[in-house]
Parts: C-alpha cells; structure tokens; sequence
C-alpha cells in the first residue's frame, strides 16, 4: 500500500510539473513574449554542419512528387503543400516540421531538388513562421528544425533570391531566440538534450558574440555530463537514444573543429563513452538489443556513426550504471537487462524487462524479446512494454513494473513507468573459458512476497548457455501455495527461427546458418505457444515463444539450458 501510494504521489507530482511547464509555454509563446524572439538578424550562414544520417535521393524525387513517407507513414499530398493538409498521424507530422528530410535533397544535389527544399522551406515560414504554437513549435520539434535548416543551408539557399535568403536567417534567428527561452522549461531527456546541441550548432554555424558561444557550450556541457552515464549510456536507458545523440554530437564536434573552436570536455568525453556502449549493445548482425524503447534496427545508420569509434578490441561486458551484461564469445552473444527502471521523467519509453535477455548466434537472433513498433499503433505499446513480452519471468501474469493508463496523465506526460524493482542487485560469475553473472531483483515483493533470481552462463566457447531461475522469499522462507505464485518463463524465438522438436522430444531452435540450438529443462516441460515480434522492419511479426510454467511453491528453482549444436546434431568443435 505505502508502495502504490508512494507512486501515485510521484505521478500527480509530475502531472503538476508538466501542467506549470506547459503553462509556461504558453505565456512564453504568447504575444508578451513574442517580441523578444525577434531582434537583429544574421547576415549569413557561416559553416553548414555536416550531417551523419543516411539520405536517398529517392526519396527526395517522392517528395517532388507530392508522396512523402515520413514517420513510417506515406502521405500523398494531391498537389498541395504538406503543411496545407491536416495529417491526423502525430508522428508523421512531427517529422514533416522536424525537416530532417532535407538531406535527402542535399543527396540528391540536383537544382530541381534545390528549388524544391526551397519552395518547401518558405512554405513553412510563409504558414507557420510567424504563428509560435502546435506541433511545429513543439520544442523538441524546433531543435530538430534548427538542426536540418543549418546542416542543410547549403541546398536551401542554392540559387535563392535575396528576399527567400533574409527570410530564412530572420526565420531562423526567431527559432534560435524561442528555443533558447524554452530549453530551460524543457522536460527531463533526450529533447532537451538536444536542444542544446541545437543552440550550440546555431552558435558556431551564425556570426554570434563570443558570449553567445560560450553560454552555449556551457549548457551543452552541463546537459551532458547530467545525461549521459559514466558507461556511456543514457539515463533513460534506451539504446535508440545513444544512436540519435551520437547523430548528433559527432557532427557538433566537427563543427567546432572546423570553426577553429575547442570543444568542450563534456563532449569529447561524452562521445569517447557513448561509442563504446553503442558496440556493447550491438548483436554481430549490427542490430541493438530491444530493450526500453528499442525497436527495429536500420543497420547502415548504426555502421555510419561506427565508422567514427576509434576504440580497439572486443566491446565491454559490463555496463553497471546503465543497468546491462554482455556474455560473448565463440560468435556468441548474450545481452541483458540487470537494471533499475530509469527516473520516472524519462521513462515513457522504459518497458518492464527486468533480468530480460537475448540470445544471437552468428548474424542470426535466436532468442529475443519482442522490441516495439517504432511507427506503429500506440494501443500496442503497453503490449510491447510489459514483462510478458520480454525473456524473462512474470509473477502470476502480472508485469515486473507498472505503467501510467490514466487518459488524463497520458495527455501531459505520455506512459510513465510509475513503479518497479526498487533494488536489482548483479555480480558477474566470469572464471576462464565461462562468462557469466548473477541478478535479483524486488519487482515482485511487494505484491507476491518473493524475489526472482536469475543465473546465465556462457561456456564452451559459446556451445552452452546455462541458465537458472530462482524464487525465494526473504529469508529463504517458504513461498506460500496460496494461488499467487503461478510462474511463467518465456523465452521468445526470433520469427526468422524454426522451432522445431527432435527424435528424443527435445525442442531446437534451426535458423538459415548452419547453427542449431537445443533448447532443455530440468524440473519443468517446455510448451510452445503463440508469441508476437514488434521491431520487424516492416512492422509486426507473428513468432513462437517457449514457455516454463508451474508454481513457485512447488517449483522453487528452475535449470535450463541451450546448447548449440551442429546440422548433423553433433557439438561444433570451433
């Protein structure tokens, strides 16, 4: 009770923080402040930052034609402006006003493309320049803009008459005035962040007082050093954002390197920690592991940015303070969530996957966990986010951590996650030839009376990946059989997988590589059911998922194993 209490106490906290943030916004974006957001305006762009994230010049051709797939959505614009239609899809609709499809003009570097961003370009001031309010004015949205209008002015004002040119760089100025009024009322999180990456673009790209750059070097810096964790990791514990921020941060320190400008040491050491956990988080085919928030992996974006990571040998096997382990070896790799859920204010994305793993073989997934629907329906996040979705074990059906449902909250703060383990405690087993490590974690204590350990190791030069699931109560008192200690371990196959049951009716896990995996049990016989896989790249996928179910006061701990054997059934000797 004091537990649920203490949550609700927490959610109304942040409704209050984000309803006086909000209402702040508002008098920011009226006509009392208006008028601070114009002033004196740049005469040119000095430097075009460059701009990491891959462009198709297809796509580009598409937009000339009126079909622009943003957002995982294409919308057809019959001839008109696409900020002249009313698109009901949020998030086609942020991208559209974030601009970072410019490069896709850029790439194309054809004057037609040029005339095109253009037209697109004044279309937007022309209609919503001076109009401070909706999506396209959304903080978060305006960073975004800022960022793809100067990394992109070179295709924008190619050919551009005088009148379009002032345009942009008064238009522009406006949305650097605004931004830098908002960043500070921005909540907690990646936005943010990058709103300050904006500002610090924005002070080396125009001519601006010295004064100006070094305002905007210190924020960056403090963002930075508050968001980005000693493992390089992100405090919302997402590997999505760590790819985006890394988009973004490696660009800036170029542009302070091209502007003769010495780069703060919150950047340079940022981006020396974040490339590290980027590889940490990366299976052997390039994808990241799904977890809190991640979805399907365009795998060139993650190559590019790599290209950019000096660091020599194997990835770490340890990330403590973002809450992860690593088992590799033998082509093996195994990823999994040994941490506490992220602060409430940067938990929308989180998901309930405590003592979660995944399981790859090569450049095959063998098991995993279902990841989310990047562009898909929002009804289908909560399903993406809970414990059942994930590889590892749920209490009586019932998630590891709880989620906001309120219509009300979810209107100001989206889905928080409002409660979950409040200890996970890990410590890896590593001895020569095994990988391995020991986690527990309290999301179930209150509720059900009992903890869920989880024990993984890898060894065998990557052949075998034990596993061991116990449940004890504190104390090592006897866990009642009192119809709340039903338990299921789910271990999701990757749809690309056969699952299939051999002569001895033992069930094996056959991809398209020569790599088998024979899945067994001890204590409890394994079912197959039904499963869904969210992060496909064309959208969601139906799977299988092989299931351990039984009652922890008859059952208290459970041994399983994967075994890695060869087309022929024989262990490989490599």
């Amino acid at each position: 009770m004091a537990l649920a209490a203490g949550n609700t106490t927490r959610l109304w906290t942040l409704v209050a923080k984000e309803f006086w943030r909000k209402t702040r916004r508002r008098l920011r974006a009226g006509p009392v402040y208006r008028w601070r957001y114009y002033g004196r305006t740049p005469e040119r762009v000095l430097i075009a930052p460059p701009d990491l994230r891959l462009a198709d010049p297809q796509i580009a051709l598409e937009i000339y034609y009126g079909r622009y797939p943003l957002s995982g959505h294409l919308v057809e614009t019959g001839g008109k402006s696409p900020f002249q239609i009313n698109v009901p899809n949020h998030g086609w609709q942020k991208t559209l006003h974030g601009f970072r499809w410019l490069r896709h003009m850029r790439a194309a570097g054809t004057e037609l493309a040029a005339a095109n961003a253009r037209a697109l370009v004044s279309d937007w001031i022309v209609m919503h320049g001076s109009n401070i309010s909706g999506i396209g004015w959304e903080p978060g949205t305006t960073a975004k803009r800022i960022i793809a209008w100067l990394q992109h002015s070179s295709i924008v004002l190619q050919g551009a008459e005088f009148p379009f040119y002032r345009a942009f760089l008064k238009s522009l100025a406006v949305q650097i005035r605004y931004l830098r009024s908002m960043a500070r009322e921005m909540p907690d999180g990646k936005d943010r962040l990058r709103a300050r990456i904006a500002l610090a673009f924005a002070a080396l790209s125009l001519p601006a007082p010295a004064s100006a750059l070094r305002g905007a070097t210190r924020h960056l810096a403090e963002e930075l050093n508050r968001q980005i964790l000693a493992d390089g990791g992100h405090i919302s514990r997402n590997p999505m954002v760590v790819l985006e921020i890394l988009a973004d941060l490696l660009p800036l320190r170029q542009t302070y390197a091209n502007q003769a400008e010495t780069p703060p040491q919150a950047l340079i050491g940022a981006i020396d920690r974040m490339l590290p956990a980027l590889r940490f988080f990366r299976h052997q085919d390039g994808s990241l592991a799904r977890f809190n928030g991640m979805g399907a992996t365009i795998h060139d974006r993650i190559a590019t940015i790599l290209r950019h990571d000096d660091t020599a040998g194997s990835p770490l096997l340890h990330a403590p303070h973002s809450g992860y382990e690593r088992l590799s070896m033998g082509g093996v790799t195994v990823i999994a969530d040994t941490g506490l859920p992220p602060p409430v204010d940067v938990s929308n994305a989180a998901h309930a996957g405590c003592l979660a793993f995944e399981l790859s073989s090569g450049r095959q997934h063998y098991i995993v966990n279902a990841g989310i629907d990047t562009y898909g329906a929002a009804e289908f996040r909560p399903l993406a986010r809970a414990t059942a979705a994930h590889s590892t074990a749920t209490i009586n059906d019932t998630s590891s951590a709880r989620f906001s449902h309120s219509l009300r909250v979810n209107d100001l703060l989206g889905s928080p996650l409002i409660g979950g383990p409040q200890q996970v405690q890990c410590k890896r087993t590593d001895q020569k030839g095994v990988q391995g490590f020991i986690a527990r974690h309290d999301g179930y204590l209150q509720r059900f009376g009992f903890l869920h350990e989880r024990e993984l190791k890898l060894s065998s030069n990557g052949n075998v990946l034990a596993g061991r699931d116990r449940f004890q109560r504190p104390g090592n008192a006897a866990i009642l059989n009192n119809g709340r200690d039903f338990v299921t371990i789910r271990f999701h196959v990757h749809p690309d997988i056969s699952l299939l049951q051999d002569e001895h009716d033992r069930l094996v896990l056959a991809g398209d590589q020569a790599d088998t995996w024979v899945f067994t049990s001890g204590e409890v016989v394994p079912e197959v059911e039904e499963s869904i896989y969210f992060a496909g790249l064309g959208g969601p996928r139906r799977s299988r998922q092989i299931v351990l179910a039984f009652k922890a006061s008859n059952v208290a701990e459970v041994h399983w194993q994967l075994t890695r054997t060869s087309i022929a059934g024989y262990p490989e000797n490599n």
